[in-house]
């Protein structure tokens, strides 16, 4: 057992201002990931990121040298006794929210990093647990890929099938949306949140997650039903969610709250209608730059939306089910990677 400050040399970011290139050869890394790029470089290849300030529980592992800003250490390994991704493994598991020195912004000071005790194996060791957690990690990546790809298949076969939904190419019959969906906005709430809740409430942040990333309540704002399609109307700067879409698949489970809103009683075959409207960058145009970004009704119900023959809706939506087949085995497959990785990372750091 050794502390930080025996093994490794924590290494301040900098403010990028004087070296920022958009051409620049090397990245500028935050907590968060790439800000930018830059000519000039203070960390050295294979060092871990640790966020000073806001991510501080999202450890990365950078391979080629670059810039950190002021929000983020580099966790640089002596590597005569420390592998570099064997300290990243480390942090990828250790709680830093333990160490949080704030109530406000996640935050964590050099000090108390240096004072964290580390397992350190011989050299061998530590390359034999390197490589099993990597081939673990490699597989977890390839499956989280297979997942990306199926998506785009299906955005591929939207276009594909219905050609561009924004200038309408095939010249498909269009009418406004408020003619052919009944529109219902959510409702305040009084921030009554309980885990054990009955309902999940639709905020933007459960849909920007595709409802992996919720709270639970037992009020009952609005509730959804199958079908409906939920939709973030207000959003937080930079429109992070701003027009993206759920498509509800189960009766009395949720409910809505305001910003969000719902369509419902549509005509249309409902996957379809959901890849229909979902992030389309017609409604997007809408966005009146505020700082909170916002869809106005009477603009989102006033765009022309394309009504293909309801035989090609329903083609496609058959092709969506079988690409969610397959995606339901991968997703599987990647619950069991990842539960195997959680354990090995239980057995080697504890």
């Amino acid at each position: 057992m050794a502390k930080f400050s025996e093994v490794l040399t924590i290494i301040n970011g900098k403010n990028q201002s004087k070296v920022e290139n958009p051409y620049g050869k090397y990245p500028i890394y935050g907590s968060g990931g790439i800000m930018g790029y830059a000519d000039d470089y203070i960390c050295e290849p294979h060092t871990v990121i640790i966020g000073r300030k806001g991510n501080i529980n999202k450890p990365i592992f950078v391979e080629t040298p670059f810039w950190n800003v002021d929000t983020a250490f580099g966790l640089c390994a002596n590597r005569d006794v420390l592998l570099p991704r064997y300290l990243y493994y480390f942090c990828e598991q250790f709680d830093f929210e333990k160490l949080n020195t704030t109530v406000t912004i996640p935050s964590l000071t050099k000090a108390n990093l240096l004072n964290i005790e580390i397992i350190v194996p011989d050299m061998n060791i530590q390359e034999d647990i390197v490589s099993q957690l990597d081939k673990v990690q490699s597989i977890i990546s390839l499956r989280k890929q297979q997942l990306l790809k199926l998506d785009e298949l299906v955005k591929s076969r939207f276009i594909e099938m219905f050609g561009d939904r924004y200038t309408n190419d095939r010249n498909w019959e269009s009418k406004p949306l408020h003619k052919c969906v009944d529109f219902y906005n959510g409702k305040a709430h009084e921030q009554v949140v309980d885990e054990n809740g009955k309902y999940i409430l639709v905020t933007s942040r459960c849909i920007a997650s595709d409802i992996t990333d919720y709270r639970r309540t037992n009020e009952l704002l609005f509730p959804l039903y199958i079908n409906d399609i939920a939709m973030v109307m207000s959003d937080v700067p930079n429109g992070r969610a701003l027009a993206k879409c759920v498509l509800i698949n189960e009766d009395g489970k949720y409910t809505l709250n305001q910003r969000i809103c719902c369509f419902r009683n549509y005509s249309f075959n409902a996957i379809f209608f959901y890849y229909l409207l979902n992030r389309h960058e017609y409604f997007l145009k809408f966005d009146d730059g505020n700082a909170q970004t916002n869809l106005r009704k009477d603009d989102l119900l006033a765009c022309n939306i394309i009504i293909p023959p309801i035989e090609l809706q329903e083609q496609f939506a058959a092709f969506v089910e079988q690409v969610d087949k397959s995606k339901s085995e991968i997703q599987k497959s990647l619950e069991k990677l990842e539960t195997l990785k959680k354990a090995l990372m239980q057995k080697y750091f504890g």
